[in-house]
């Protein structure tokens, strides 16, 4: 069991043979109660928790506690990767909109294509005539910039073809989970900018003679 144990936790990603040993032995030798308590908690995640029927994140209901927020901006969709990055966002403060989890990037060669990360439900929840602007929000890697550019493309060719006349913009970023402070700084400077713009431009006055 004790093998097992260790071939267990070398599932989590970046843990090896070494590591996984210490910690197996680190909770059978000094923290048996902590040991009993991750099971635990395992095991009621494994069998409670399940994806929101809208935005695909995790949650223990039907709907998401976001997505069933009446405080909401309903016409704003962020699209992320992962739950952690849309956790990350919510952590900065400054998007009130709606989201789109992906649970994963395009990529080719391992297989993952655009049904596997909700392609077609995002091109649904995005032209379903509530939505006016969409912000793909795909990290920072080869992969997840090529999935940027897919959805973008996607997205742009639906409302092209005259299926969403009310979406007014598509916006398009790479969004680095770690860097929230950056991502705060960004919205602020773009909600600057959309009220600069919006005020009327006035005329110079004429030095008096």
């Amino acid at each position: 069991s004790l093998q097992a144990l260790i071939e267990a936790l070398r599932r989590l990603p970046g843990v090896g043979v070494k590591s996984a040993s210490r910690m197996a032995f680190h909770l059978l030798q000094h923290d048996r109660e902590g040991a009993h308590l991750i099971a635990r908690a395992l095991e009621q995640a494994a069998t409670n928790v399940r994806h929101c029927s809208e935005c695909h994140t995790f949650t223990q209901d039907e709907v998401c506690a976001t997505c069933r927020s009446p405080m909401r901006d309903r016409s704003k969709l962020c699209v992320v990767e992962t739950p952690a990055d849309q956790a990350a966002l919510e952590r900065t403060g400054s998007y009130r909109g709606l989201y789109f989890v992906l649970m994963g990037r395009l990529s080719p060669l391992d297989g993952v294509g655009g049904s596997a990360i909700g392609a077609r439900e995002l091109l649904a929840r995005a032209t379903d005539g509530r939505t006016e602007e969409v912000i793909v929000a795909t990290n920072f890697t080869a992969e997840g910039e090529a999935t940027a550019h897919v959805l973008s493309e996607a997205l742009q060719a639906r409302v092209s073809a005259g299926l969403q006349t009310r979406m007014q913009g598509l916006s398009c970023f790479n969004f680095k989970a770690v860097d929230e402070a950056l991502f705060a700084d960004l919205a602020d400077l773009t909600a600057d900018a959309a009220e600069a713009f919006s005020r009327p431009i006035e005329a110079p006055k004429r030095p008096g003679r």
